[in-house]
């Protein structure tokens, strides 16, 4: 069973290796719809070094449970299982097979720890700092300016102060769209002066 209400997160399964990779990329896509994408190497790690360790030494059963809470400024990660014995940070040995996990989670964490439940099984958690402060529900977004244009070819607003004569800019330096319009602009002009023509000729 998986529920995703707004920042928080819950996976239910059986540790078995299958499920621990299914977990894995649960926690990534909801990493990624949160929008907390730095964090996602470090919490799939996480979450499959304790899963594993409910896979290799929880009894008398594998149900575990996986929650994922998002608050303002850390991710908090948790594995519940029913196994009341608390596993301890043991030494690291370069030399060993296994036995690295809780140390790997404590490397990778802001913080981490252990808490018993009051049905007889235990909590194991850690947290990781987000990359930036996430945005509460409840907070309206406001809406970025639409910034607006002004009529083609005339986008460029006038200089407040000028500086000497301004040089006519050549033709060719126009965009063809530009051109084109100019070239209307004084046909249109011409047409409408010639009856003024005619008429002070005839005068």
């Amino acid at each position: 069973m998986i529920s995703k209400p707004s920042r928080h997160c819950t996976v239910e399964l059986q540790a078995l290796p299958s499920r621990i990779g299914q977990v894995r990329r649960i926690v990534s896509a909801q990493l990624r719809y949160w929008h907390q994408d730095p964090l996602i190497d470090s919490a799939a790690l996480g979450v499959t070094e304790l899963l594993t360790n409910v896979h290799r030494h929880a009894v008398p059963d594998k149900k575990c449970r996986v929650e994922m809470d998002l608050s303002r400024d850390r991710l908090t990660v948790s594995v519940r299982d029913n196994d009341p014995r608390v596993p301890r940070l043991r030494p690291t040995d370069l030399t060993a097979i296994g036995g690295r996990g809780l140390a790997l989670v404590a490397s990778l964490s802001e913080s981490w720890g252990v808490r018993p439940r009051g049905d007889g099984g235990k909590i194991v958690w850690f947290t990781l700092q987000t990359s930036t402060p996430t945005v509460p529900a409840s907070a309206t977004a406001v809406p970025a300016p639409v910034p607006t244009l002004a009529p083609y070819p005339f986008h460029a607003p006038a200089p407040s102060v000028v500086r000497g004569p301004a040089e006519p800019l050549p033709v060719d330096a126009l965009p063809a769209a530009a051109v084109r319009a100019l070239r209307r602009e004084v046909v249109q002009l011409a047409v409408r002066r010639a009856p003024a023509r005619e008429r002070a000729a005839a005068g």
